[in-house]
Parts: structure tokens; C-alpha cells; sequence
């Protein structure tokens, strides 16, 4: 019998209430030295990739967040108790600098996206019109286009970063600009401030009234954990 894990926490004695997570098997702590990992018993040798086990595997982290800051482990993570408690050994002033950077925080989504097409087009000089050079001007267009949407995002995420910087304890930044999106972003912020972080950013939209922020939240530091790649590497699972 293998072990599925959700998270490690610290400073949680007991689940806040009875919880079912993949395969509707029974949440229970595993005590392994100062730490408390959140797992269920799982019989297959893979956990299927579907919505389902992924809002299960989702509501498990999220119920802990209301008592701690949980640090989250990488979907489909299978293991022995006897890896568990190996891997705690093995990686225990790691876990505890992990754990420590995350303390009493959440983490904050923010989307970034022009309220208008029209806010990110550049009018471009006309090339002259020639037999053949339809797709050399369409092409052109793409390019600079794509420069253009490029530019204006760089130009907002440093923007958006200089008001919330002072906030947040870390952040993850994904500038991947579209017609649409601009940039996407992770905040990793203290519960005492979240009020601030939203007021900030409550101001930043009456600041740039062409732009459209998406904000969720709050939810465990996923994108601050970085637990995943150790496992994998460590025991394998894919």
C-alpha cells in the first residue's frame, strides 16, 4: 500500500474535521519529527488526472490554510511511509527553510489583461503596395505587433511590481503576452496584509482604467513550495 501526499505543515496537532481526499479515502496526519504531512492511503500504482482528483487534492490544502501555512506537495505524489519519514531525514533543513519562508502567508493570483484590443495596436507604417508583398506587410505586422505587446507588458508588470513590492514577501511573475492577456503573477503576501494588498491594488485599477485585473484568492503558496521536484527526484514519480 502506497501513501498519497498532500502537504507538510508545522504546528498542526489535528485536523480541523473529518476530511476524504483522492478516491474518497480518509485524511489523516503522519507525525514524522517536528513535521505534520496530510496523506491518505491510495491502493493503484497511478493517480488519474482528472478534474475530480484535482479539486479533491485542491480542497485538502485549501481546508488546512484556515489553520496554518501548508506547504503544498506536487499532484499524484505516491509514496512508502517508510520514503516519507526517509525523505524528512534526508531533507529536514530544507523543509524547515521552506516552511519558514511561507509562514503565515497566502498566496494571491493576479491576471493582467487590456480591457480594450485597441489599447496594445501601433500603427504601423504602410509598406508600398506591390505585387507580392501581402504577406511580407502581414508578416511585418505580426512581428511589430508582437514587439509592441511585448514592450507594454514589461512596461506594466514593472508598474504593478514597484506599487505592490513593499507588500508581498515573494513573488512569481509570468510575462507570456497575448492580444489579451499581459501578465500573470503570484504574490506571496502575510495574512495581516492582505487588506493592504488589496486596498493597492483596488488603486491600481482606478489608475489605469484600461487594464482589467482578474485577482483570486486567497490560496496555499503552490507556486512557492518547490517541493515537487525534489520528490520527483528522490522517488521517482512522474
Amino acid at each position: 500500500m502506497k501513501l498519497y501526499a498532500y502537504c507538510f505543515t508545522e504546528g498542526l496537532d489535528a485536523l480541523p474535521e473529518s476530511l476524504t481526499g483522492i478516491a474518497g479515502h480518509q485524511v489523516r496526519l503522519l507525525k514524522v519529527e517536528e513535521f505534520s504531512i496530510l496523506v491518505s492511503e491510495f491502493f493503484a500504482e497511478t493517480v488519474p488526472v482528472n478534474r475530480h482528483n484535482g479539486l479533491a487534492h485542491a480542497a485538502v490544502v485549501q481546508r488546512v490554510l484556515t489553520r496554518t501555512t501548508p506547504l503544498p506537495v506536487r499532484f499524484g505524489t505516491l509514496v512508502t511511509e517508510q520514503q516519507l519519514r526517509n525523505y524528512v531525514t534526508a531533507r529536514h533543513e530544507a523543509l524547515q527553510t521552506r516552511l519558514k519562508s511561507i509562514r503565515g502567508c497566502v498566496e494571491m493570483n493576479v491576471k493582467v489583461i487590456w480591457h480594450d484590443d485597441a489599447a496594445v495596436e501601433e500603427r504601423l507604417p504602410e509598406m508600398e503596395d506591390k505585387p507580392g508583398t501581402a504577406f511580407l506587410e502581414q508578416k511585418r505586422r505580426e512581428i511589430l505587433g508582437s514587439e509592441t505587446r511585448v514592450a507594454k507588458a514589461k512596461g506594466v508588470a514593472s508598474w504593478l511590481d514597484e506599487r505592490i513590492r513593499e507588500i508581498v514577501r515573494e513573488r512569481r511573475i509570468e510575462e507570456n503576452p497575448t492580444d489579451k492577456l499581459i501578465l500573470a503573477a503570484a504574490h506571496l503576501v502575510e495574512r495581516g496584509r492582505l487588506e493592504q494588498y488589496r486596498a493597492e491594488l483596488k488603486e491600481a485599477r482606478e489608475e489605469r482604467p484600461e487594464l482589467h485585473f482578474l485577482v483570486s484568492g486567497p490560496w496555499a503558496p503552490y507556486n512557492f513550495a518547490n517541493i515537487d521536484l525534489e520528490f520527483k527526484s528522490q522517488f521517482g514519480v512522474s
